[in-house]
Order: structure tokens, then C-alpha cells, then sequence
């Protein structure tokens, strides 16, 4: 098997990280390309073994599957470049938020196998929560190779494509919105005194039982909080806190701030291409 990347970011190498890591293939069958960020390409090609080029020829020929992943404010622009390249039955998995199969299809003029996947940088750990959606050229055998590419990285989800938006600010931002949040709590311990790494290991710890216990439990988020909350006690006077700045709200509106993002880079790809018509 051939995978070939366009775009050489982090969520490319987090995705290649988790391919090596989990053996879906080997080091030597993996090639790599970016705009013109030579010394990143020889740093990949340094840590994990593989082919980089920027000779098209080179990248795209025989290849399995071509993993885009460059910034999708550069997507028509990459796609005008490398369209002459790609064979009629190479899968194209796209993982930019917001650029539609539509989109991808007439950039690459001929009825190419595409597919739209929005994995989660906690790939490059084997924990990514990735949702797919195929256009109607991928044959189930293909379909398969990505679903056990993105398995081997974590879990996946089959959805329509007018659901990703709404995942991309879920999922696809959500490992951000969790840092963020460690952040706030490392800075809490700090302020209260207490040693960096003891408090790191706390946290960490915390994280990690509480999604424990989502995972195996029948209950609700919101039931397992009432259940730790007990009536004058140290978590309700912390979760009033909460309650009084609306941090609720915020996350919420965090979440649909980001997938209106995700629609807007859609909808902003697609009046271009309208104009340039």
C-alpha cells in the first residue's frame, strides 16, 4: 500500500504517527509533501522514515489512498496543481473543515473516489474521534481501507456530509477546548501553591477517570455531576462558580462558533468558484 500526503502539519503527522504506531503500514510505503517547507519535510522524513517530494510524479503515482491536508484556504490551489496527476482510482480523503465534496469534485475534473474526514489531533495517540462521509465513487473495498486507516487512530463514525460541520466544532476543535481547560486548572494550582508536576498528575488522573466512568456508566454527564455534588460540599461551591460565570453557555457557544466557522470556510470556497466561472 502507497499513502500519500499533501500537506505536512500537524494533523498530518499525527495521522502519520498513528499509521506507524499502530503498523497499517510501513514507514517506506508513506510519502509526504508541503508547499515549500523543505526543513519540515526533512524533519518528518527524519523521525518517522519516510519518502518525502515535491515531484509530483513521484507522490501521486500508484498510490492507494492521497490524504490532503493542507489549509483549506489553499485548497483550490493545490487541487488546480496536483489534479493532473491523480489516477482515476486513487481514494482522495480530504481533512480540511469545510471544503466540500462538490468542491473537491469539479477541482479534480474526472469521477475520482473522494472522501471527507474530520479525525482530531489525538490521532498521533490512537484516540481520535473521526467522522467519514463518501461521494458515490468509492467502492465499498476503498470505503473499507479508510475506515480501517482511521480505525487503526481511534474511533470512527459514518455520517452524511451536512453533518460534519457540526463535528468539526465538536470533535474535530475538541481536543483544544479540554487543553484549555487543563490550562485553567494548572493555573488554579499553581496560584494555590502546589507543585507543577504533582498537580499535572493530578489533573491528568482526574481527566482520565472522569471519561472512565462516562465510558462504562448508563448514567448522563449531568447525573454523574449530581452524584459527586453533594449539598453544602466543596464541588457545589465550585460548580456555583461555574454556574455564575455561565461557563455552560460559553462552551456551548464555543462549539456552534466553531461549525458556523466550518460552514463559513465551505460557503467562502464555494462563491469563489462561483466567481471564477
Amino acid at each position: 500500500m502507497k499513502i500519500s500526503f499533501i500537506g505536512a502539519g500537524n494533523m498530518a503527522e499525527a495521522i502519520i504517527t498513528g499509521l506507524i504506531e499502530k503498523e497499517i503500514c510501513q514507514n517506506d510505503q508513506i510519502y509526504v509533501t508541503n508547499r515549500n517547507n523543505k526543513e519540515k519535510m526533512e524533519e518528518l522524513e527524519h523521525r518517522h522514515g519516510l519518502h518525502s517530494t515535491y515531484n509530483m510524479k513521484e507522490l501521486l503515482q500508484s498510490t492507494d489512498i492521497i490524504i490532503f491536508a493542507v489549509k483549506p484556504k489553499d485548497a483550490d490551489a493545490v487541487l488546480q496543481k496536483i489534479f493532473p496527476y491523480i489516477e482515476k482510482n486513487t481514494v482522495f480523503v480530504s481533512v480540511l473543515a469545510g471544503i466540500s465534496i462538490h468542491f473537491m469534485e469539479e477541482r479534480l475534473h474526472k469521477k475520482s473516489p473522494i472522501v471527507r474526514a474530520m479525525p482530531n489531533t489525538s490521532a498521533s495517540v490512537g484516540k481520535s474521534a473521526t467522522a467519514i462521509t463518501f461521494n458515490q465513487n468509492v467502492t465499498l473495498k476503498q470505503k473499507q481501507l479508510t475506515l480501517d486507516i482511521f480505525s487503526a487512530i481511534g474511533m470512527t463514525a459514518v455520517v452524511e456530509e451536512t453533518q460534519l460541520d457540526a463535528i468539526t466544532g465538536l470533535a474535530g476543535s475538541g481536543p483544544a477546548y479540554i487543553y484549555y481547560l487543563v490550562e485553567a486548572m494548572e493555573q488554579s494550582a499553581k496560584d494555590m501553591g502546589l507543585e507543577a508536576e504533582l498537580a499535572k498528575q493530578l489533573i491528568l488522573q482526574t481527566l482520565s477517570g472522569a471519561t472512565e466512568m462516562l465510558m462504562s456508566s448508563d448514567k448522563e454527564a449531568a447525573e454523574l455531576r449530581r452524584e459527586v455534588t453533594s449539598p453544602g460540599g466543596t464541588t457545589e461551591a465550585g460548580i456555583t462558580i461555574l454556574q455564575q460565570r455561565a461557563v455552560k453557555e460559553a462552551v456551548i457557544e464555543c462549539v456552534k462558533t466553531a461549525a458556523k466557522q466550518s460552514e463559513k470556510l465551505g460557503f467562502s470556497h464555494e462563491s469563489q468558484h462561483i466567481n471564477s466561472l
